[in-house]
């Protein structure tokens, strides 16, 4: 939305704006709740007359700029013929969250929101799946590794700045030992991320690639090279992640780009990289051969 900046409404403007922003949260909350009206078949008005809302209410709410509490989540499962009571305690339990919550908060000055977004996802996600055209994905990455690729950016940082921002690299990896169900992680990483050089030395492949082989013995890690010799695959086109979620929520895609990142929530979009993803894993070698392979790689930088 684009805003007309006069000496009478920018503040206001600028308001608004923050105001029309969803958090995913919220949106994922609201999408769920509009996946149920459109199930039971009902309108937009016929929805909002039953809850004794105007028809902006409703609509604000199913696309996630107003929060809405677990109480009315009730109110409008009942309105639409909803029983699953797991799924309805999972919803009402996302949307009474406050909005901004969680280890990267420290972090928020040094982050754009699509990043605080994915970080959210990632961190609730029972199920990730990575795939980077050229580096090692970010949560397999030592902090001598990740401090070489933020060294890379064409925005001009301070040290402290750096560090900062790969400190919060190194807490995302938290994912694979929160409390209760580590996260099942899958990545497929290209073989040319071996052949990288670093400013700090050889020292820096070598400890990463000590990293793979480390994290490749956990139960829940999976890692696999796409070798040089691999056929063209779609993989070429750029980096992206796929994340799944329990019941009741839907998987999505998060895409990379030079400029940051988007997250795609649409079923459509995301089952077009799902197809994506099984087209580049059809390239990569097997996990028991990919640790051999990096296995050979790290015997190479000793010598």
């Amino acid at each position: 939305m684009t805003y007309r900046r006069t000496p009478t409404s920018c503040h206001t403007a600028r308001m608004t704006q923050t105001r029309a922003t969803p958090t995913v949260k919220r949106r994922r909350v609201g999408a769920q709740l509009r996946r149920y009206r459109e199930a039971a078949k009902m309108k937009t008005g016929d929805a909002a007359k039953a809850m004794g809302w105007d028809n902006a209410r409703l609509s604000r709410t199913e696309r996630g700029l107003q929060r809405v509490s677990a109480d009315e989540v009730y109110a409008l499962a009942k309105v639409y013929g909803v029983d699953d009571h797991a799924a309805l305690v999972e919803i009402a339990r996302v949307a009474e969250e406050p909005p901004d919550i969680g280890w990267w908060m420290p972090y928020r000055g040094l982050m754009t929101q699509e990043y605080i977004d994915f970080i959210t996802l990632e961190s609730e996600a029972e199920t990730i799946r990575i795939w980077h055209a050229g580096l090692v994905g970010g949560l397999l990455q030592t902090p001598a590794y990740a401090r070489e690729i933020a060294a890379t950016s064409v925005t001009p940082m301070s040290l402290e700045m750096s560090e900062r921002l790969v400190s919060a690299r190194m807490a995302r990896q938290e994912v694979f030992s929160r409390p209760g169900k580590p996260v099942h992680y899958s990545a497929l990483v290209p073989e040319a991320a071996f052949h990288q050089r670093f400013a700090a030395g050889q020292a820096v492949l070598r400890d990463q690639l000590t990293r793979l082989l480390d994290a490749s013995e956990a139960a829940h890690i999976d890692i696999r090279v796409v070798p040089l010799t691999a056929l063209p695959h779609p993989g070429n086109g750029g980096n992206f992640t796929l994340l799944t979620f329990g019941h009741p929520w839907n998987p999505v895609v998060s895409v990379d780009h030079n400029r940051g990142g988007s997250t795609l929530e649409d079923p459509a979009e995301v089952d077009v990289f799902e197809a994506m993803y099984a087209r580049i894993e059809d390239a990569a070698l097997s996990v028991d051969s990919s640790r051999d392979l990096i296995t050979t790689y790290l015997e190479g930088t000793r010598t």
